[in-house]
């Protein structure tokens, strides 16, 4: 059996006519199950089982003959239609066939032992085989035996479900994760399409096909938790596809259950396969009993599994699931499970391996084979290009030797010139034809030389530009898999809160970069069951307001000036601002009187706090306050704006402008002092050119006016601290830049244009720069800083507010010491900023206000404090770092600190105080002397 045969033995050469014959046998069988029987069908799948049967006999696979014989057997006597093969028969055979590709795996000198082994497995399957040839009752099917996992491994391991050979970079059980993930998602999107659809048979073909197809990839890995589920899945969605059986929401549920259960079982790591699947058999056995209840048509029991939590979640270990009552019971929706923030993963499945699983040291990317395609062919023309290089260097070469023979012949004229000896006139009209010739040629191939590398030079920027721009569409991802699981929780909470919802996305194609889809998991997550909760109301409800019963969330997708948009909008009944205006009050997040002042945006702004909510009570989706704040959050981190509008009984409006992609960014190149900066386009409202003669003084501070309203103007070279550049032209540059409080207009010296530039962090020893984000480089090599907007929103505030004047004299500080007491306030909300800045104001105190704890610290470090008064939760630093920070510093550890929260539990009060804060209050006490009584007792009155 080991003789050579052009370079393979004879093993080897079974094996590649296992796999080829084996891929038919599978394939036509398939076919056999929605086919109408005819004789044609089995023909090659017949031809496919002799082949394989004289193969094996050739090499000596004894139980590949044995089995492959009583296949072909059947297979003819189904051709001649002697028999009937029905879709139970299709399970055996399939089998079958991969008993025959198992056999094909074995190593030579283990075969005889593999085969006694296994020799339970192969009359069993003859014992099969045999009872379809007779028309029998199949005899319960033998122990199944799992393929081998690699189909180039020449040793089988000998247990077949913990196979870990690798397969291109890939185990089999990995593999199957991926199948798993892809065909879940076909699954759960068709089961909620099935729901709403007439039940037409082309609804549940491509169902059937994905469970089937499910139930083969798991019998390989020998995932029999899988196979029993996806094969009684399989059962139903057969039966309904031919109209046997009617599927009703309630069997939905069940099925969309067994998706749930399926989902979990492929992130099982292999070697707690065993030990899962019996943990968990009584879940198992429960689905499989419902799924044979909507198979006959029978009332469903109560189910004695427990509900999986839908896909959407994502399931970091197998767990055991709470209860759930009979799915005959109005309250019989599996209750979602609130959704965590996705951590950072790959959509690749090998990285979505249990908790038990170490932490790949590599992040894997999947890459389309077409992206891969033109990557390869781009790199190919980088190289074709890159060697064009060579001979232009040689023309250049070239044509320095006829520069130089120029300049010898100039030099002899100049020596014969020197020497006093004269020159023939022939001969020197000889010479100086000579070099005129020479100077000629040597311009015609210099001329042609520079149109030949302007044409290089043009090649090779297109080039470039085709290959960065291929790079990063290899980076993007389609929305619609960021998506995939949100009609499911759509689906799944709006019938545990009695509603009737249809959720809608457009741009599903949007191309988002990988990082921050799988970093919008999370906020669209919370908005979505928002608008769920908090919005969409009772289907009695919207039939009184004159609605379809019907709720509408629709979330749109698309790029809008080198920018990600994402619109989520509902026509549920809006947010009433008087209402929330009464749950500010109520919170203690300011007074009364200050309350009725607030506009409807800043009463909006509130929505965005920690721990805000307009619930009255606390429930399995809302009521914590935990949601709003963690959108803001994600959407700053990655450089981009949220913003919110609603109309009361008409609906509610998130939008979230993101940078396409975190890697690179459009911006507004400018100059300032003679350098240049870039503005972020996402971070500027917009760009205008200013007379001088709209200018005016308000106050003391320059402005003008935009869109009716005025905006404070501030020179870059004052934020920047740059020596000021007069200008005398009639038009000012002013980019408009705000946040969600200040707007203002910042003075450049000119515009340069929009460009793509390449983020490159700061250096990480030069500390925070202030006002500048990040770094790139332009395309002539020069550097370009990239501006922080909000920072520098902050700075302009700061300036404003007199809080950066330089000290100008040792006198003039003891003169500041003096008078009036200082005191900063940190707080990221404006309204509790104005708040206690107005009730220590009007005891006489001097007052400056920073908006998080990054610049309440930049603004302690460079004042002169008495007291420091802070909030705890704040973006970029917390009120808690704050103080640990001013206690850890030498010069700043004796100022006392006070912290103010909406917190009031035990353990939150010690955490302030273990930090070093002097006091801690709730902001309940701006309603009595608390607050003022406490700064008083710290540090005294206003001027003593």
């Amino acid at each position: 059996m080991s003789d050579d045969l052009s370079g393979f033995s004879m093993m080897e050469l079974f094996r590649t006519e296992a796999e080829s014959q084996t891929a038919i046998l599978s394939e036509g069988l398939l076919t056999v199950e929605t086919s109408d029987g005819s004789s044609a069908v089995f023909e090659p799948l017949m031809r496919a089982a002799h082949s394989l049967k004289g193969a094996a006999r050739i090499v000596g696979v004894n139980a590949a003959v044995r089995v492959a014989h009583a296949m072909e057997d059947c297979l003819v006597a189904a051709q001649h239609g002697k028999v009937q093969i029905l879709p139970h028969h299709i399970d055996i055979l399939l089998r079958a066939v991969d008993l025959l590709s198992q056999t094909a795996l074995v190593a030579e000198d283990q075969l005889n032992d593999w085969e006694t082994a296994h020799e339970a497995s192969i009359a069993g399957m003859e014992l099969e085989l045999a009872a379809i040839l007779s028309g029998e009752v199949a005899p319960a099917p033998a122990p199944q035996v799992a393929p081998a996992p690699d189909p180039v491994s020449e040793q089988l391991a000998p247990k077949p479900q913990a196979v870990n050979d690798d397969l291109s970079g890939f185990s089999m059980m990995e593999l199957f994760r991926t199948e798993a993930e892809s065909q879940t998602a076909l699954l759960a999107e068709g089961l909620l399409a099935v729901e709403t659809s007439d039940g037409s048979p082309a609804f549940f073909e491509p169902l059937m096909r994905a469970a089937h197809s499910l139930k083969g990839a798991a019998r390989i890995v020998g995932v029999n938790a899988a196979v029993r589920i996806a094969h009684a899945m399989e059962d139903v969605l057969v039966a309904a596809q031919h109209g046997k059986v009617i599927v009703l929401p309630h069997h939905i549920d069940i099925l969309l259950r067994a998706v749930d259960l399926l989902s979990q079982t492929a992130l099982v790591s292999e070697d707690q396969l065993d030990d899962w699947e019996t943990a968990h058999e009584a879940t198992i056995a429960g689905i499989v009993v419902e799924l044979g209840a909507i198979l006959s048509g029978a009332a469903l029991p109560a189910p004695p599994v427990a509900a999986v939590a839908p896909a959407v979640v994502a399931v970091a270990a197998p767990v055991a699931s709470p209860p759930v009552p009979p799915p005959t019971a109005p309250a019989a929706v599996a209750k979602p499970v609130a959704a965590p923030p996705p951590k950072s993963a790959s959509p690749v499945a090998a990285e979505r391996t249990s908790s038990a699983a170490p932490e790949q040291a590599e992040r894997v990317v999947r890459v389309t084979a077409e992206s891969l395609t033109r990557l390869m062919g781009l790199a190919g023309e980088s190289l074709v290009q890159t060697r064009q290089l060579r001979p232009f260097v040689t023309s250049l070469l070239t044509l320095k030797g006829r520069q130089t023979a120029l300049l010898e012949t100039i030099q002899t004229l100049e020596d014969r010139r020197e020497s006093g000896r004269g020159l023939d006139p022939a001969v020197l009209a000889e010479v100086l034809a000579k070099a005129k010739a020479q100077a000629n040629e040597c311009l015609q191939g210099l001329g042609k030389k520079m149109e030949e590398f302007e044409e290089i030079a043009r090649r090779s920027e297109d080039l470039s530009g085709r290959l960065h721009h291929e790079v990063l569409t290899s980076r993007m991802r389609p929305m619609a898999d960021g998506v995939r699981g949100f009609p499911r929780m759509v689906r799944d909470v709006a019938r545990q809160l009695g509603k009737s919802v249809r959720f809608e996305v457009l741009g599903e194609t949007t191309g988002v970069d990988r990082d921050i889809l799988d970093k919008l998991e999370a906020p669209l997550n919370h908005l979505i069951r928002n608008a769920l909760d908090h919005a969409i109301e009772l289907p009695d409800q919207r039939l009184a307001a004159g609605k379809d019963q019907t709720g509408t969330i629709r979330m749109e997708a698309r790029h809008r000036a080198g920018m990600l948009q994402i619109t989520l909008t509902d026509d549920g009944h809006g947010i009433d601002p008087e209402r929330l205006r009464i749950k500010v009050v109520e919170r203690g997040l300011v007074g009364a009187r200050m309350a009725e002042q607030l506009t409807e945006a800043e009463l909006l702004e509130f929505l965005f706090l920690p721990g805000f909510s307009t619930k009255d009570a606390v429930t399995e989706l809302s009521g914590r306050g935990v949601g709003l704040d963690v959108v803001q959050n994600m959407v700053k981190a990655v450089g981009g704006i949220v913003r919110v509008s609603s109309q009361v009984g008409k609906g509610t409006r998130f939008s979230l402008q993101l940078p396409i992609t975190m890697s690179v960014i459009r911006a507004l190149l400018v100059r300032i002092a003679g350098e240049p900066y870039a503005f972020p386009l996402n971070r500027i409202d917009r760009i205008l050119r200013v007379p001088r003669s709209d200018v005016q003084i308000l106050e003391g501070r320059q402005h003008f006016s935009l869109d009716d309203q005025p905006v404070g103007l501030v020179e870059a070279t004052q934020v920047l601290e740059f020596d000021p550049v007069d200008s005398a032209e009639d038009y000012l540059s002013v980019v408009v830049a705000s946040d969600r409080s200040h707007r203002f207009g910042v003075v450049v010296d000119e515009f340069l244009g929009e460009r793509d530039l390449e983020v490159r962090p700061l250096d990480p020893r030069l500390g925070r720069v202030p006002n500048i984000n990040s770094a790139s480089v332009l395309e002539d090599g020069w550097p370009v800083l990239i501006v922080d907007v909000e920072d520098m929103v902050r700075s302009i505030d700061n300036l404003l507010g007199g809080r950066r004047l330089n000290r100008v004299a040792e006198a003039a500080e003891q003169a500041s010491r003096r008078g009036p007491k200082r005191i900063l306030v940190v707080d990221d909300s404006i309204t509790v900023r104005e708040l206690e800045r107005q009730l220590l104001e009007s005891r006489g105190y001097v007052v400056d206000v920073a908006v998080d704890g990054v610049d309440g610290w930049n603004t302690v470090r460079g004042g002169d404090y008495h007291l420091v008064i802070s909030d705890v939760d704040m973006p970029r630093m917390d009120g808690i770092q704050l103080v640990q920070h001013i206690k850890s510093d030498a010069r700043l550890q004796g100022i006392p600190v006070v912290i103010v929260s909406y917190k009031d539990r035990e353990e939150d009060r010690m955490r302030g105080l273990d930090a070093g804060a002097n006091c801690y209050l709730t902001k309940s006490s701006f309603h009595d002397r608390t607050f003022l009584d406490t700064v008083v007792d710290l540090i005294g009155e206003a001027v003593e």
